[in-house]
């Protein structure tokens, strides 16, 4: 008997703009049930040395939602205040930063409204929640799936989006191969097969989003910022994509952007998007069943991906980061940078399956 295999997803639709004026106004009340926590938690940890937990924080907020004129229910309120204990958990603080609902500060806080399974439900076409039907651009066909926990989420622009989380029907890859990808600065991301993902999307609207911030043209920022994000994330999405529908299993060196991030190139650094490139590849193959491991690549720019030999003529250093091709001074073979160091990824991630877990 064959089992069908779910896997969770999380969409995200766009809400039309004539229902923004009623989400801030929820947003403002999820910022006073979060900055109510902050104060009441850090008040306990000061006063009585008493950490307030999820659970107590959500005892002390009962009853809000029957207040005059508040709109949003008590799930979410009980979401806010377990989201606000794990957070101060996370950063290991007393008190965190408050939420700021004025849109002209500039430390305005981007509306969040949370909410548990099943408080939000899908009808002809619109999502009701909290009394209020919200129109949105349906593009996954939400009467085809299970709406579960998710959030509305505002954006830089002022725009609201609906994110929830669906039981989707996993699809197995076909791929039988395996390939090792090397991640870089002049290009994303490069293939032991050659393949490579060329980024710079930052660097190629730097002129324009240069222009805009003299003139001081807020709004025209934004939106070149959004069209960078947007760009990088499609990018990045088509690439893993495919990568995970053709192979049996992936391996990507262990790079750490945060130490580059603190050099001159951090520009291109944060512009190349390692991490979510990274996060993509790892979710996309635990759904389609494909091996994903993150290895160790230290060397794997010197090493003859033909050889194994660490010749003189391979790139080292900072002074090499120039050279993109080289010849082997031992077998006279001729690499190029990025895929040889994908190659050697790849060798190491079969030696890594090869090793196994040890028993502990």
């Amino acid at each position: 008997m064959i089992f069908a295999v779910n896997t969770t997803k999380t969409l995200q639709l766009r809400i039309k703009d004539k229902h923004a004026r009623v989400l801030s106004s929820m947003a403002r009340e999820v910022n006073q049930v979060f900055n109510f926590c902050n104060e009441t938690s850090a008040r306990a940890i000061r006063e009585r040395h008493q950490w307030l937990s999820g659970y107590d924080l959500q005892k002390l907020t009962a009853g809000f939602s029957q207040c005059d004129g508040i709109a949003i229910g008590s799930g979410t309120v009980q979401v806010v205040c377990a989201e606000y204990a794990t957070r101060r958990k996370q950063f290991k603080r007393s008190r965190l930063h408050w939420r700021v609902s004025n849109p002209k500060s500039s430390k305005y806080s981007l509306g969040w409204i949370p909410f548990k399974g099943g408080h939000a439900r899908y009808k002809a076409g619109q999502i009701h929640f909290a009394g209020q039907h919200f129109s949105l651009w349906d593009s996954y066909g939400l009467a085809d799936y299970e709406l579960r926990a998710g959030s509305f989420n505002e954006d830089s622009r002022g725009r609201w989006y609906f994110n929830v989380a669906v039981q989707v029907p996993a699809k197995p890859s076909a791929g039988t191969a395996a390939v090792g990808i090397d991640l870089g600065l002049k290009d994303c991301a490069t293939t032991s097969t050659g393949q490579k993902l060329e980024g710079h999307w930052y660097r190629t609207h730097e002129h324009k989003l240069a222009t805009a911030q003299r003139a001081r043209k807020k709004w025209r920022v934004k939106a070149l910022h959004a069209q960078i994000r947007n760009q990088r994330k499609d990018a990045l999405h088509q690439f893993s994509s495919a990568l995970v529908k053709e192979h049996a299993a992936i391996f990507v060196g262990d790079v750490a952007s945060a130490q580059l991030v603190k050099t001159k190139m951090a520009k291109s650094t944060l512009d190349a998007g390692w991490a979510m490139f990274k996060t993509m590849l790892e979710y996309k193959c635990h759904q389609a069943g494909v091996v994903f491991e993150v290895v160790n690549e230290a060397y794997s720019t010197q090493t003859c991906s033909c050889c194994g030999a660490i010749p003189a003529s391979s790139p080292k250093g900072r002074a090499g980061l120039r050279i993109r091709e080289w010849a082997c001074s031992e077998c006279a073979t001729v690499h190029d940078r990025d895929v040889n160091a994908a190659r050697n990824i790849l060798a190491a991630g079969h030696r890594r399956l090869a090793a196994g877990i040890p028993v502990l």
